[in-house]
């Protein structure tokens, strides 16, 4: 069984990073220019980072949340101008 180094696990400095070094390992791989082995090393890191800018984004989302909610709890919602829905 293959498994992830060190490397694998550290996280990135922030969500962008994150971003950046996905969009790089994908073109690595489209591109067919590394091996079996170092391909699937490159996939599991992007596993990783996939797994760990969901958990940003749902930190982010809950924060939100938080901050949308009136003094009693409840959700405060604002209606978008119709000039913006359309």
């Amino acid at each position: 069984m293959f498994s992830m180094g060190k490397k694998n696990v550290t996280p990135p400095k922030d969500f962008e990073e994150a971003m950046r070094e996905l969009e790089q390992i994908l073109a690595e791989i489209e591109k067919g220019e590394v091996g079996l082995e170092e391909s699937l090393s490159r996939y599991e890191r992007g596993t990783f980072l996939i797994q760990h800018c969901q958990n940003i984004l749902n930190s982010a989302e809950k924060q939100i949340e938080l901050i949308g909610r009136n003094q009693n709890g409840e959700l405060k919602t604002t209606p978008i101008p119709e000039e913006q829905t359309e």
